[in-house]
């Protein structure tokens, strides 16, 4: 009889889920090329989905506001959102986790450097707040945004946010002060 309770008791772990449709969460996006783990293609058409910031230029420390958003009734499971400088491959900042739909995620050891799902309900729309550091240049916020397994947008882009009163480098590699 204890045999027979172990084994009852393994398959509804593992299969009960999956039978009545729990939302599976095993979603994973790459920190560097921003692609998840699916065997599709990344659509190539215009996203249904906007990143909008609540600034265009910052400060270090300054907390920007930044919202995914989807046009329309398209909806979405899952993302990975980052800001990046212009030409870069390597989140910068750090963001402050404040949409229960939201996790933070620690890529190339820094914590909180991209914001992901938290779960794999239908979202219309989340925001979080990025935190600004020191020395970096022109950026973007960048996501993939997962409609589900077979319809995914990699590389949606905000526009581009500016530094305020802040170094930085030009083409040169000398300093030039902007303003």
């Amino acid at each position: 009889m204890r045999r027979h309770s172990c084994f009852v008791f393994l398959f509804c772990g593992i299969f009960l889920p999956g039978i009545l449709g729990f939302p599976q969460t095993n979603t994973s996006i790459d920190c560097d090329s921003l692609l998840p783990n699916y065997e599709a293609e990344p659509q190539t058409s215009a996203p249904p989905y906007i990143i909008a910031v609540s600034f265009d230029n910052f400060e270090p420390e300054n907390e920007v506001q930044v919202t995914l958003e989807a046009l329309g009734d398209a909806g979405f499971k899952g993302f990975n959102l980052q800001a990046r400088e212009i030409d870069g491959d390597v989140p910068v900042g750090t963001f402050k986790i404040t949409d229960p739909n939201t996790k933070g995620l620690e890529c190339h050891n820094m914590t909180n450097s991209a914001v992901s799902n938290a779960n794999s309900d239908v979202k219309q729309k989340v925001t979080t707040t990025w935190i600004a550091p020191r020395g970096v240049r022109e950026l973007q916020f960048i996501a993939t945004v997962v409609q589900n397994p077979e319809n995914f947008w990699v590389g949606i882009q905000s526009k581009t946010l500016t530094p305020m009163n802040s170094e930085s480098v030009n083409a040169t590699g000398k300093s030039k002060r902007k303003v």
